[in-house]
Formats: C-alpha cells, sequence, structure tokens
C-alpha cells in the first residue's frame, strides 16, 4: 500500500466490467510535481424512498416490482432521516450503476405505497464529493495501490501514476495551491466575414502563462527575427505545425488551468475542427482523451478530463454587469487601460499586408492572451474560493448562476445534518399565476434637483440578517395560519409603511407582532415562523455569516499583504453566497422554494427600511431617496423633534 497527498482538480466517473468507477484527477505537488488518476469502484448509487403509507407495505411492493421488472435492486434498507427537521421513515435503494436510477425511477414512483422519491437527481460524481466531504482544488489524502494500466491508460511513474484506492479518500488541507494557468486565443483569417473552419485556416495562437511561457505561434514571422520588441513569435511551417506546438506547450508544462475569452463558443470546437483536418486529437485529457462539449446551462461547455478550462466571457457575464463583455471593455473596466485593438473584419487584412499591419497583428494577439491572464489572476481567486465553500468541481462552479451555488452549498449542509434533499418544485403556469409576484423591497423614488450635504444610511446584509433573527425557512413556516388571519382580520388591507397610516394603528400592529411568544410573524401577510427549533437555511446562513466575520477579523490582525488579500477574496465569496439565499427563496426551480419566505423578507426589509427613515426624521434628516436596505437623506433642521 502506497499513500499519496493530491490537490483535486476533476472528477467523473466510468463504466468498467458493468460498474461505476469514480475516477479523481489530481497532481501530485512539489519537485516531482505529475498527475494522477485515483480509481474507486466500491461507491454506489441510490436514492430515497418517501412511503405514502405503511413503510413494510412499501417495502413488500419494492420487492415484488424487483421480481416482476428485474430491476436489479443491490439494497433495500429502511433508515430514519430528517425530512424538514421531522425524523422520517425512508427507504433507502441502493443500484449497480447511476443509468439505472432515471431508468426505472418512474416505474418506482408509480407504486401506490410510493410518496415521493428524494434525491434521485443528485448526479453521480456529485453525490460521491458530498458523501466523502471532499473539496475540489484542495488537498486529498489517498491510500491504495499503484498499478501499470488501466483500461487505455498507461502509468509511466514520471509524469502519470494511477492508483487504487483501497479507502475512502480524505480532505486534507483546504488552503489553495499555486496553479499553473495558461491562457490562449486564436486568430483566424476570415476574408469573408465570420470564420469558417472548414475553410479559413488559423494564423496565430497566442498565449500566456504565469509559469514563464509567452509567446505567439504562427507560419509568419521570419521578417522580424532580428526585432527584439518581436521576441515572443514562434515561427512554424504550417498550420498543422502550430496546433502540435500548442499541444506540446501544454502538456510539457504541466497546466492546471486553461484560459480563454469565448473559448467554449469559438476558440476550443474551431481549434478541434482545424485539428481534425489536419489528422489532429486535442488530446489535452489527463487520460489522454480530447476535447468534449457538454451541456452546461444554455452553452457547450469545452471539457478535458484532468485539465481545467474556464471560458472567462461566461465568468464576466455573471460576475459584472456591463453595456458589453468585450474583452477591450472588461480589461478595460478590471484596470482602467486601453488594450490594443484590431477590428476583427481587417485581421485578414494585417495578415496578407504585411510589415507595420503584421506587426500590429502580432502585438494584438500577444495583448489579447496577457489580457485574458491578468484578468483571470484577478477573478479565478474568488471562484477558487466559492469552490471551497460549494464543494462542487471548479468547472461546474465557474459555470453556475449564482442560485445553483448557493443550492449545491445547501445541498452539501443538509447531508451533514441528515437531511434528505426536497425534490425540485413542478410549479405550473396556475400555481404561478395564482401566488402571484413578489413586491420586491422598497423604493422612494429620488426627489428631483441637486442635494448637498447628504448622509447615507443603509443595513448591513439586511436579507441574510432578517433571514436569521427572524428564522425565516420553509421547515419552521407555520402552513396553517387561519388563527393568525383572523388575529390580524382588522388590518388586511395594510400595507408597513408610516406615509400610509397612523403611528396608532402601526404601534397596535407592531405590538401584537412582536409580543407573540413562539413565532415570528411577518408583517403585511402575517406568515409565521417558530421560533425554534432554528430553520435550516437560518443555520446554514448564520454559518457563511459567521466564517466571514472570523474571516474579517483575520484581515484585521494580519500586516501580511498578500495573506490580507487572500482573506478578502475568502470574505467576498462568503458575502456572495450569503447574499444570494434570499433571491432564490424566490425561485420556481429552487429545491427550497418557498413564496411565503420570499414575501416575508422584503416585507419585514420595507419595514425596517421605512421606520428608519421615520426616526430619521424625527432627528431632522429627511430621505430624499431609498433603495431595498438605505437611504439618502439631507438635514432639514425644522423636522427636528425636540
Amino acid at each position: 500500500m502506497v499513500r499519496r497527498n493530491i490537490v483535486l482538480l476533476d472528477i467523473d466517473y466510468i463504466t468498467y466490467e458493468e460498474k461505476p468507477v469514480i475516477r479523481l484527477f489530481g497532481k501530485v505537488k512539489g519537485e516531482n510535481s505529475h498527475d494522477l488518476i485515483a480509481l474507486d469502484d466500491s461507491f454506489v448509487p441510490y436514492l430515497y424512498v418517501l412511503p405514502s403509507g405503511n413503510i413494510d407495505k412499501c417495502v413488500s411492493d419494492l420487492k415484488e416490482l424487483k421480481e416482476e421488472e428485474e430491476i436489479d435492486f443491490t439494497v433495500i434498507e429502511k433508515v430514519t432521516k430528517k425530512d424538514f427537521q421531522v425524523p422520517t421513515e425512508f427507504i433507502k435503494l441502493s443500484f449497480n450503476h447511476p443509468q439505472d436510477v432515471p431508468k426505472y425511477r418512474d416505474k418506482i414512483w408509480d407504486l401506490s405505497s410510493v410518496k415521493q422519491l428524494r434525491e434521485h437527481d443528485i448526479p453521480f460524481y456529485r453525490r460521491y464529493l458530498i458523501d466523502n466531504a471532499l473539496v475540489p482544488m484542495g488537498e486529498l489524502e489517498l491510500e491504495g495501490e499503484i498499478i501499470d494500466s488501466f483500461e487505455t491508460i498507461e502509468s509511466d511513474n514520471d509524469s502519470l501514476e494511477i492508483l487504487k484506492l483501497s479507502k475512502a479518500p480524505v480532505t486534507g488541507n483546504t488552503d489553495f495551491q499555486d496553479f499553473r494557468m495558461m491562457s490562449f486565443d486564436l486568430e483566424v483569417r476570415n476574408p469573408h466575414g465570420m470564420p469558417n473552419p472548414n475553410e479559413d485556416e488559423i494564423i496565430m495562437i497566442g498565449i500566456d502563462s504565469n509559469v514563464g511561457v509567452r509567446k505567439v505561434i504562427s507560419t509568419k514571422g521570419d521578417e522580424f527575427e532580428h526585432d527584439p520588441e518581436m521576441y515572443f513569435i514562434e515561427k512554424v511551417d504550417s498550420e498543422k505545425e502550430m496546433i502540435e506546438s500548442f499541444i506540446k506547450t501544454v502538456k510539457e508544462n504541466n497546466i492546471d488551468i486553461i484560459i480563454g475569452y469565448n473559448s467554449d463558443v469559438f476558440d476550443f470546437p474551431y481549434l478541434k475542427d482545424r485539428a481534425k483536418i489536419w489528422g489532429l486529437d486535442l488530446d489535452l485529457g489527463v487520460d489522454g482523451s480530447g476535447v468534449k462539449f457538454i451541456r452546461r446551462g444554455f452553452n457547450n461547455a469545452a471539457t478535458f478530463k484532468g485539465l481545467l478550462h474556464v471560458d472567462l466571457y461566461l465568468v464576466m457575464r455573471r460576475y459584472m454587469s456591463l453595456d458589453r463583455y468585450t474583452l477591450e471593455r472588461v480589461y478595460f473596466e478590471f484596470f482602467g487601460e486601453e488594450k490594443i485593438d484590431v477590428p476583427g473584419d481587417r485581421i485578414y487584412e494585417f495578415w496578407d499586408n504585411g510589415g507595420k499591419e503584421l506587426k500590429n497583428l502580432f502585438k494584438y494577439s500577444l495583448d489579447d492572451v496577457v489580457s485574458t491572464l491578468k484578468i483571470a489572476q484577478e477573478t479565478l481567486p474568488l471562484n477558487l474560493e466559492l469552490t471551497r465553500i460549494v464543494g462542487q468541481p471548479f468547472v461546474d462552479v465557474t459555470r453556475m448562476a449564482t442560485g445553483q451555488q448557493a443550492e449545491w452549498y445547501l445541498v452539501r449542509k443538509a447531508y451533514e445534518v441528515d437531511e434528505v434533499v426536497p425534490n425540485k418544485p413542478n410549479m405550473t403556469m396556475k400555481n404561478i399565476k395564482e401566488r402571484g409576484s413578489n413586491s420586491g423591497g422598497y423604493v422612494k423614488e429620488p426627489e428631483i434637483g441637486l442635494h448637498e450635504n447628504l448622509v447615507q444610511f443603509d443595513f448591513k446584509s439586511l436579507y441574510p440578517t432578517l433571514i436569521i433573527s427572524k428564522n425565516i425557512s420553509p421547515d419552521v413556516l407555520v402552513k396553517d395560519n387561519s388563527s393568525y388571519n383572523a388575529k390580524f382580520e382588522d388590518f388586511e388591507d395594510y400595507e408597513t409603511g408610516y406615509d400610509e397610516i397612523d403611528n396608532l394603528k402601526e404601534e397596535e400592529i407592531s405590538s401584537a407582532i412582536d409580543d407573540d411568544e413562539e413565532y415570528y410573524i411577518s408583517p403585511e401577510h402575517f406568515f409565521k415562523f417558530k421560533k425554534e427549533p432554528q430553520g435550516f437555511i437560518p443555520s446554514a446562513l448564520e454559518d457563511i455569516l459567521n466564517e466571514r466575520f472570523a474571516v474579517k477579523n483575520r484581515m484585521k490582525a494580519t500586516d501580511d499583504p498578500i495573506l490580507r488579500k487572500s482573506l478578502d477574496v475568502q470574505q467576498q465569496a462568503l458575502k456572495r453566497l450569503a447574499n444570494t439565499m434570499y433571491g432564490v427563496y424566490g425561485f420556481l426551480r429552487f429545491r427550497w422554494y418557498s413564496f411565503e419566505c420570499a414575501q416575508s423578507i422584503t416585507a419585514w426589509g420595507r419595514q425596517h427600511i421605512k421606520k428608519a427613515m421615520k426616526e430619521a426624521e424625527d432627528y431632522g434628516f429627511k430621505a430624499i431617496y431609498a433603495d431595498t436596505d438605505g437611504f439618502y437623506a439631507k438635514y432639514v433642521p425644522e423636522m427636528k423633534k425636540e
């Protein structure tokens, strides 16, 4: 038996001898850094069955179904799990293969003794990460046997080891390593407009990295051979050699993360098509495989096994609000500098004309990859930190919407506290129309004019704080509001705020709500939430805020600028995830979707902001503009109460 410590970069599973085998792709770090693929064939897929009545009757029906339909459950086991914090008996069904779950799911659900299936839609590789508490991009401690080969993969010990695990991996140091990053970009001769991979050749491949490699590979450049300014040109004889040099550069430099800009949609599809014309494979995967395009959201993501590809264009679309998302626009937003630009429809002219224009084209190609790498070095630390928190693969996290990141964080937390995850809602248009829309945060339109000597007031983390302080969570929401509706029937048309009603009525309502011993009762809608126990989502959110508070304290205590910057990235990631929690309550595909929770948060938010505005008026400050969690005010002495 041998032990290895690796940095976990990627994960998937394959089928070997009709069984699923998890593959962990990692790097053994140190002087002799090399790739390692760890294999685990001991993990099996499963789901939970919630019986509609007697659990033994349900078990009997499942056994009968197994015999009649020849469904191969490997285990039928009665277990007690928490369902919205209530201890509940489930049946855990284990299968031979992940594909058996969707294959037999409907037949199982059709049984009259089955009320629901749970956790049937969690991908197998994500299930493995969750159940083993593994952190992608962090260290794993592995134990097992080194083998010479597995399927078509050969171990050579110098650049690749294959390890058959003898026990489950253990999470080690979750501090992130220094990853070997490389940016790349293609330039294509396009005399007819939009490049066509069947006709238009690649004329330049630009490369920059944090490992000392910076160049533009091209079939031209002889005329600049003695120009020290053009040191970065690597001259080759053909487009085929250009592609081969690109592949060789990635492999020889043992790159961990390859970065492009719009590379999912353009660069990698185009490169694959041109390589195919020359009889080449983009075999950049650690297992020798080529590029694969996997559906992620609305796009196909270009992926390699064990080599992480990030399309920065998608990252920028999610993390910045701009009028345009060109590389030039994003670079200027980050660094306040103009980058070199060549109009896309004139690239072929610069190429054909040679001389000064060709020189500018080479500089433009290099500037593209230098700019891409600089942006990546600013933005990827945040995504790495989100990967640690969410616990899903880095490539997946960079392509997730913030709501998806929040949901996978909660799925992981649910496993930790023995909660069975709810299914995604199946809302019809009729349901949606009946529910109506959430009123949103309070907005006071700005008073027209130029205002001086303004003061700004805002609530720190208003919505996350409300979720925790008012215990707003579906598992502590009391569905039957009849007694409380009767209690507040005099106020059924009431909208929280001081500009709609007199203070006496406001005080009556606030007093009735605040004095309740068992429940927090939301204004306007009077939804009630138990004060005890703490809800699942408030608990998870409190963990995030507590961690952020601890990180910010470490920031204040250190004089190390590098550590402070790293800690700042951590607290930003935690803040981002915390602020997402409110929004996902109202997202119709969120597993913990709750119209009542979403309405209650904004109602309490409106109440807080209006109350603060009223109290500010008592001290002579008149609000001239308000939005969601804060307002601007100016001092008006005559408004001040004695």
